[in-house]
């Protein structure tokens, strides 16, 4: 198993979520030219032979605040989100 992620801090200040953005502050679904992205993700096995990731998993604890999809077609991993918005208060 691998992993990789990221983290905004969320100290919920007033009852609000932060308006701290993640990447460019878009989401993934605006894609290539908006949305933040890693792009040709490799890894390399036990032999030191380069491997594109296969069967990912992603998970967004608060996907209306910030997200990420795969685009494995593409070899992109968009990313990314606002923060605060009308969708996370």
């Amino acid at each position: 198993m691998i992993q990789w992620g990221g983290e905004v801090v969320n100290f919920g200040s007033h009852g609000h979520h932060t308006t701290t953005q993640m990447g460019s502050g878009h989401f993934p679904k605006q894609g290539f030219g908006k949305a933040s992205y890693i792009r040709h993700i490799e890894i390399l096995d036990e032999f030191s032979n380069s491997r594109t990731p296969k069967d990912l998993n992603t998970i967004a604890d608060q996907n209306s605040c910030y997200d990420i999809s795969t685009n494995i077609d593409d070899d992109f991993l968009y990313y990314g989100g606002p923060g605060r918005n009308k969708n996370c208060p």
